[in-house]
């Protein structure tokens, strides 16, 4: 009972917090502005939790393991989550369904843990699904607007298409196989024809659910008909979880196939931050010029997979979470100005630095560590994903990986641009932040700056067990 307790303590935290927001929801209930303060408690608490009494081991057969790796892949993914919870505040507090949301939010969330830390097919794809129908239905959650509806019915079916691809995939395995377990399958695998198709399908399915090129159609309609707290849930925590589970994948499965995936990695690297860049150029609205800078950030991590070693696995995780910040920042300034303006186009931010100088240096920050520009910790980040890339000597690859991040440049300090230099006859007014936010924010800031100097902590990934 004590390994039990003690393995799962993540989930099991969570699976605490969702029948408390239930319990809540069908007693009394509670005014929004308490029961958000109580639920970012909740995850504050969850979060610093996570860091302590972190084990190696596996329960039910091997269906479920973790290691320390893991458990810090979950804290990212809770620091995250309560992020989104701080720097979405305002839209929170005025939404009608603010249990409902957390429930579906942290499901999901939990899906995910269940996902990470599967050793086993079947509670993978069980876990896969935990994970993705409660996103389907918070994409939906602006009910009275149409394009939200719009966006929620892709992602269902962009869901449920990729779930019936992975789905044969796996049969495909099993059958050639007889195993449905993943340390078994990397020993039976022989290349034959069927494995390989069986890969393929494997691999098309987790290509649409983290956005790679050509699987990418649903991600900007999505992104902008849906509140920015889906919107950053999706394109943060859901994003780093598949990355995660797909590094294990790819590494402790299908080995035997390295040199098969290794090629389809470049190629859909290369297509993947070419047409993110390209599509990123010409949005006007921010979620959708977002919605593309995070599928060129794809392509960015597909790099550091091809690697097929540990710093490949530690170049991703740090990644990620440097992106966790850089992103959410960029998102939370997006949702302030959403929330109080109702203005989402990038020409509306144009001097944005004469109101409100604060919510611009924030998003200056965000936008200047996605495009990688130092000291910002997204330089750091892509600097070891291209190191991690380059290991296989494959250098014509590593230059065109190069030559993307200058054209993303570009698109990225247009915006700058826009906030600090063009004139705007109806600028947007100064907008009152909300204490809670502003902290958010200066996390987010804090976390742009000193994720990238202190460089003990991308040390500390790679001397964790995987």
């Amino acid at each position: 009972m004590n390994e039990f307790l003690t393995l799962m303590k993540s989930e099991l935290v969570l699976t605490g917090i969702i029948f408390l927001l239930l319990f809540i929801k069908i007693g009394k209930g509670m005014k929004n502005e308490s029961l958000l303060s109580l639920i970012q408690l909740l995850l504050l608490l969850n979060f610093i939790f996570s860091f302590f009494f972190n084990k190696e081991g596996n329960l039910f057969g091997d269906m479920f393991y973790t290691t320390p790796l893991i458990a810090f892949q979950k804290s990212i993914l809770n620091l995250g989550v309560y992020l989104i919870s701080l720097l979405c505040s305002d839209w929170l507090k005025k939404t009608q369904h603010l249990p409902e949301f957390f429930l579906l939010m942290l499901s999901a969330l939990l899906g995910m843990f269940l996902m990470i830390s599967s050793g086993n097919l079947l509670i993978f794809y069980l876990s896969l699904e935990l994970a993705t129908i409660p996103v389907a239905a918070m994409a939906n959650f602006d009910l009275e607007r149409k394009r939200s509806s719009e966006g929620a019915m892709k992602m269902i079916l962009s869901s449920a298409f990729s779930s019936g691809i992975l789905l044969f995939g796996i049969s495909l395995i099993y059958g050639s196989t007889g195993s449905i377990s993943l340390p078994a399958i990397s020993q039976l695998l022989n290349g034959s024809p069927l494995q390989i198709l069986a890969f393929v399908f494997v691999f098309t399915a987790f290509a649409f659910k983290l956005s790679i090129v050509p699987f990418h159609l649903w991600t900007a309609d999505v992104y902008e008909g849906s509140p920015i707290a889906v919107t950053s849930f999706l394109s943060v925590i859901s994003k780093g979880a598949v990355a995660f589970i797909f590094i294990t994948v790819l590494y402790k499965v299908f080995t035997p196939m390295l040199e098969i995936w290794y090629w389809m990695i470049v190629i859909l690297a290369i297509a993947t931050m070419v047409i993110g860049n390209l599509f990123a150029l010409r949005q006007q609205n921010i979620k959708r010029f977002l919605a593309f800078s995070s599928i060129a950030q794809v392509g960015f991590i597909l790099v550091g997979i091809s690697n097929a070693d540990y710093l490949g696995i530690a170049s991703v995780v740090y990644f990620v979470l440097i992106y966790v910040f850089s992103n959410l920042a960029a998102f939370g300034v997006a949702a302030v100005i959403a929330e109080k303006t109702g203005k989402e186009n990038i020409d509306d931010y144009k001097g944005l630095y004469k109101t409100n100088p604060f919510l611009t240096w924030i998003m200056a920050l965000a936008l200047f560590s996605l495009a990688g520009i130092p000291p910002t910790a997204g330089f750091f980040g892509k600097l070891f994903l291209l190191t991690a890339g380059g290991a296989r000597a494959e250098y014509w690859f590593i230059l065109v990986a190069a030559l993307n991040m200058i054209i993303s440049l570009y698109y990225y300090l247009r915006v700058v641009r826009a906030m600090f230099m063009d004139k705007n006859d109806n600028p947007v007014e100064p907008v009152k932040t909300a204490p809670v936010v502003k902290m958010a924010l200066i996390i987010c800031g804090g976390g742009i700056v000193l994720v990238g100097l202190l460089s003990w902590i991308f040390e500390y990934i790679k001397t964790l067990q995987y």
